[in-house]
């Protein structure tokens, strides 16, 4: 292990790999071994490591204002609230520092509206099995994975969990209780789990008609992850709330929450805060990220790699019994074996390929938006190599 990984707490499955350099689809390690990073800080890293334009937009935004307090407003948080407002459903957003708090703002605001139009009694979140919302207490609550709630118990009352993917128990489980559906548009943390086209339209249709929020977590999702800026835009349809984190920053650390204007404008001074929320070195990074997703038409440009690894990993499908299944959509990409994963992901460290293990079976690929065939190819080959040797 490296120095100083005995001061670390043991949170993570961590290998002895250290990473000390990166740029565009590439990192590189102590040694100087260079690895084709599939992994991309999981869905974070939408432009690849080191982007110049982002690098650049922190170069000059880390001379000018790193931090101010949120008392006060600043230009790189005003432009990136406009932003998004600008390209998405919302009115109105909130900052944050991560997805998981971005999900603790989502149901203090959801909380907050029911009291105001639902009446004391309505307090109750439908959320999905197998969802992943967060490990702080909130959104560790609305998780649907028991797995990862044993030894934190009480959890926050208020939530009920139903089968994903399944529109008639959710028009059974909505009640006079009822406030809020939270859903992710694909269940990234549960092995890739894509819902049948129309759930989601579904679920929307049955919140309006029900006087009920719909909340879309797009923390892996968003920012052009599966083809479009958001994955709700594949539906045609619009959230209440959403909530962003991950790729929004370019590789530094952000949260969001957006809003239609007659949801958040239950919040009011003192309701919700964040310190560093919405910070403006942060924004500038973020700014940066979604102009270059513009200027460089990234999103077809995902949609057509994506389609492109998906291709491929069908004709490896064919070839490899060890798989039993690709899905995805745009550059998030699953592919279930029969086997556990974990050993496959370190035979592909080994190879010099990053990826990583969801749903002990499930290897997920989340290359950035830059990805270029050549190195889907040489990510497949790798693949194909490894569960080559397993599955003769």
């Amino acid at each position: 292990m490296p120095a100083g990984a005995d001061h670390l707490m043991n949170t993570y499955l961590r290998g002895p790999l250290l990473l000390v350099k990166g740029h565009g689809v590439r990192v590189e390690d102590q040694a100087g071994r260079s690895y084709l990073d599939f992994v991309g800080g999981v869905a974070v890293n939408t432009l690849g490591h080191c982007h110049p334009h982002v690098v650049e937009a922190v170069k000059q935004q880390v001379e000018r204002l790193i931090h101010t307090s949120n008392l006060y407003y600043n230009e790189p948080q005003l432009r990136l609230a406009e932003a998004l407002v600008r390209c998405s459903f919302a009115d109105q957003v909130f900052f944050c520092n991560s997805g998981a708090e971005a999900t603790e703002a989502a149901i203090k605001l959801t909380r907050k509206w029911a009291k105001h139009h639902r009446g004391p009694d309505a307090d109750e979140i439908l959320t999905m099995e197998g969802s992943f919302h967060g490990r702080t207490m909130g959104a560790l609550s609305a998780t649907g994975q028991p797995r990862l709630q044993q030894g934190f118990e009480p959890l926050l009352p208020g939530f009920r969990h139903l089968s994903y993917d399944d529109l008639a128990a959710a028009e059974e489980a909505i009640g006079p209780r009822t406030i809020a559906i939270i859903v992710e548009p694909i269940q990234g943390e549960s092995g890739v789990r894509l819902p049948h086209p129309g759930y989601l339209a579904g679920l929307r249709r049955l919140c309006t008609e029900r006087n009920v929020l719909l909340i879309f977590d797009e923390v892996q999702t968003g920012i052009g992850r599966t083809g479009r800026l958001f994955a709700y835009e594949h539906e045609g349809i619009q959230p209440d709330i959403m909530t962003l984190a991950k790729g929004l920053g370019g590789g530094l650390p952000i949260g969001a929450m957006l809003a239609i204007r007659s949801v958040a404008d239950t919040f009011t001074p003192g309701s919700h805060a964040s310190t560093f929320g919405g910070n403006p070195l942060v924004c500038a990074a973020a700014l940066a990220t979604l102009e270059t997703i513009r200027s460089e038409g990234l999103l077809p440009l995902c949609h057509e790699m994506g389609d492109y690894l998906l291709g491929k990993l069908q004709i490896l499908r064919s070839r490899r019994s060890i798989i039993t299944d690709v899905r995805g959509k745009g550059l998030l990409v699953g592919i279930e074996l029969l086997t556990a994963g974990r050993p496959v992901v370190e035979a592909c460290q080994a190879e010099g390929l990053l990826i990583n293990v969801t749903a002990e079976r499930v290897l997920r690929l989340m290359p950035p938006l830059i990805v270029t065939r050549h190195e889907i190819d040489e990510a497949v080959t790798i693949i194909d190599r490894v569960l080559s040797a397993i599955d003769s």
